[in-house]
């Protein structure tokens, strides 16, 4: 993977390689003009650059090492601990899978300091050790799941005598008959001191810390409230005393620290209420804005309560930078095209993989006046996930067999190159937290037609068309704004542009109304609320709410985005459904076949005389590399109830859907039959163009197939022949016209 998806003419690139096996590989600097290599498809097509660094390299392995934890570096305080009290409120949510660190100092490579944790059979259980001799201690009662428990753990080096206690914790509507609190007394000789001051972690245990990457194994699943420490034996009413108390006024002298997680939440600091000083800080990005043990449910946007917001939910999977050192650095040369380039890499056994960028000119060098707007937010939203052919009733929804290419293969035998938002933690939550600084096996050419690989049949189409074109990334808009369009005429999208943050929108809303021009080539787009982290680049956020078609949901009152406290979810749930930006918004998906459309009469309205220009068809995309035809995958529709402009003109209007075909849940208020394409009038995509008030226009085609049947027969088509006539018309600087009310 590459430091950069997007990057301008002139600048670094950093390569990170591992390899399995291979001493070597080459690399290529290539221009990805196709990346469609099926049998029956477009036909891959690449273009060679020469570049310094071009040739072979060493090759090495890098591991991957996911799971997130806290870390607070390393003090006095921990490493001169002899009597001591850990505690802290935890939710888990797979106790009895291994060994879980919830709080300690232990290090594996030393065989020294303590450490309070699960053990494999989910039972509460301390160790400590010196560096010559170690012990553990287990209740040996495992602790329920998703159930909130505080569990502490007293030394006192004077007696010797460790006491372990777990106290179930009532939480807001619970019936189910309370558990006992339960106490466990044993006898130690061993104190956990050490030569050397010491790391403290929290959700993990350090199993070495060599160089600037400390390696963690035993990764707490579940969520963890209130870490308390303190160097004293304390009893189990000052303990609930200490995991309660929210200042520093609160905290008595013997305490070490005291870690509040409902502060600074947007962020991956943890302040230290203690006068010690010890903030931590997140690896990995585990989940924050998490209900803790004291929600009411009076309150579901964290930035009210964040009192009540006090927990973080660790995953054993989570991956956020898999932290690879860089092989190689290349510099790109100064009059590069804009465009879709990567690094092709191959061995010499036949091994090969491509790592994709985008190249945007530099300032004020270009003079295109079409951008492609790449949707790396939707890549990334997307990024090696397993929903096509791991899913359940994945084969039924799609209407045949799953495809397991080679690449869903390797995501199968390592599942450490991490998850995609429609994936579910190990214990059985939701993704919401994705990033691209990791190997992303589907955001490739040569791989199945979808996300990037499917839009590649636009990059061809304007290639092959002749059109001269930029690029921009989601990343790009998000940060800079609309002036990163300013330069432009023209705006296009990807086929499945369905990831976008309010900033994404807000930037389009202004270019259409300086006159601009927007052609939507796909399907589901601008659908859900999408939220980039304030200070990772490349990192998203999505929290999956009430409403939409989607593969988990959000726990009750977790629906508000830790990086900003925006409210999650559909852009149509909060007051901003596509209809209003592009006419049309997602209404179906099947994944057997696609069809066509058929003209309607508005096609022959003068205001679209143009888009028809050469076109006698009545039948519009009855081919494509996708399904065999225009209309297809995911699809959207006109409907002036969810903000089509009035005086939009639908077009063309698709038919003959699957049974496959299934209106979207958010569309339903109940469970009904006749909702497929067989019966549902609600099932198509509709063609849509209208103009808008600051003389710019919308052309939107409703379907993810559509970028596939551009490039059909060397884009001798009239999908090719009436997209080309829209753009020649939106390049045009003439301003469009809003039509007098009432003649549409």
């Amino acid at each position: 993977y590459s430091d950069k998806l997007s990057l301008r003419a002139g600048e670094n690139l950093q390569i990170k390689v591992s390899t399995d096996g291979p001493e070597s590989y080459s690399a290529q600097l290539v221009r990805i003009v196709c990346g469609d290599d099926t049998p029956r498809g477009a036909g891959f097509c690449e273009k060679e650059i020469e570049n310094p660094q071009n040739g072979d390299h060493p090759g090495r392995h890098q591991p991957i090492r996911p799971g997130s934890c806290l870390l607070i570096a390393a003090s006095e305080d921990f490493s001169s601990l002899t009597s001591l009290t850990a505690a802290a409120n935890i939710w888990p949510t797979r106790p009895g899978n291994g060994h879980q660190t919830i709080l300690g100092t232990w290090s594996e490579e030393d065989r020294c300091g303590f450490e309070i944790f699960l053990d494999d059979e989910g039972a509460l259980a301390f160790r400590l050790g010196d560096g010559r001799s170690d012990e553990t201690f287990s209740t040996g009662a495992p602790l329920p799941a998703r159930r909130w428990t505080r569990v502490a753990a007293s030394l006192d080096s004077r007696t010797g005598a460790l006491r372990l206690t777990e106290t179930p914790l009532r939480v807001m509507g619970d019936l189910e008959r309370p558990r006992s609190a339960a106490q466990s007394i044993v006898e130690t000789s061993i104190s956990p001191t050490s030569a050397r001051a010491r790391l403290l972690t929290i959700g993990a245990r350090l199993v070495e810390a060599r160089g600037e990457r400390p390696f963690f194994d035993s990764h707490f699943d579940g969520k963890i409230e209130s870490p308390r420490l303190a160097s004293q034996a304390l009893s189990p009413r000052k303990i609930e005393g200490l995991v309660a108390a929210r200042s520093s006024d609160d905290l008595a002298e013997e305490v070490v620290g005291a870690w509040d997680f409902s502060i600074g939440i947007q962020g991956e600091n943890v302040p230290d209420l203690s006068d010690r000083g010890h903030d931590g800080e997140t690896r990995q990005l585990p989940t924050r804005a998490m209900t803790g043990s004291n929600w009411d449910g009076s309150e579901h946007d964290w930035r009210h309560a964040p009192e009540q917001y006090g927990a973080i939910h660790f995953h054993s999977d989570d991956l956020s930078d898999a932290e690879w050192t860089t092989d190689f650095e290349l510099i790109l040369p100064n009059d590069l095209r804009s465009g879709l380039y990567a690094i092709r890499l191959t061995t010499g056994t036949g091994g090969e993989d491509h790592v994709p960028f985008f190249v945007r000119p530099q300032p004020g060098a270009s003079s295109a006046e079409i951008v492609f707007l790449a949707p790396t937010a939707t890549y990334t939203a997307y990024a090696n996930s397993r929903l096509h052919f791991q899913a359940p009733g994945i084969e039924i929804m799609q209407g045949r067999l799953s495809l397991v290419t080679s690449n869903a293969m390797f995501l199968l035998e390592h599942p450490e190159c991490g998850l995609s938002l429609y994936d579910h933690h190990a214990d059985g939550s939701g993704v919401c937290v994705s990033s691209r600084l990791r190997p992303i096996l589907d955001m490739r050419p040569k791989t199945r037609l979808w996300s990037l690989n499917s839009d590649t049949h636009i990059l061809s189409w304007l290639e092959n068309s002749g059109f001269d074109y930029d690029v921009l990334t989601d990343e790009d808009l998000d940060r800079e704004g609309e002036a990163a369009l300013r330069p432009y005429r023209v705006v296009l999208t990807g086929s499945h542009p369905e990831y976008v943050s309010k900033g994404m929108l807000d930037s389009l809303h202004t270019h259409l109304h300086r006159g601009g021009r927007l052609m939507y080539l796909g399907g589901n787009g601008f659908y859900w609320n999408t939220v980039y982290h304030p200070t990772k680049p490349g990192v998203i956020e999505v929290r999956r709410t009430e409403d939409g078609t989607r593969a988990w949901r959000s726990e009750a009152g977790e629906s508000h985005h830790a990086f900003n406290g925006e409210y999650g979810g559909l852009w149509q749930r909060k007051g901003r459904p596509p209809n209003r930006l592009v006419g049309v918004g997602f209404t179906a998906q099947g994944f057997d076949v696609s069809s066509h459309y058929r003209r309607r009469d508005a096609s022959t309205d003068p205001r679209a005389a143009f888009i028809f220009e050469g076109i006698d068809e009545d039948i519009i995309g009855n081919f494509g590399y996708i399904g065999d035809g225009a209309a297809g995958e995911e699809i959207d529709r006109f409907d002036k109830r969810l903000g089509s402009p009035s005086h939009a003109l639908v077009l063309a209007t698709s038919e003959n859907h699957s049974a496959t075909y299934m209106v979207t849940k958010e569309e339903l208020f109940s469970n009904i039959p006749g909702t497929s394409g067989l019966e549902s009038p609600m099932v198509r995509a509709d063609m849509v163009f209208f103009e808008t008030p600051g003389g710019g226009a919308v052309f939107s085609t409703g379907s993810i197939a559509w970028a596939a049947s551009l490039p059909f027969a060397d884009c001798d088509n009239n999908v090719a022949r009436l997209s080309q006539n829209v753009l020649r018309r939106f390049l045009d600087p003439e301003s469009f016209e809003l039509p007098v009310a009432g003649s549409a």
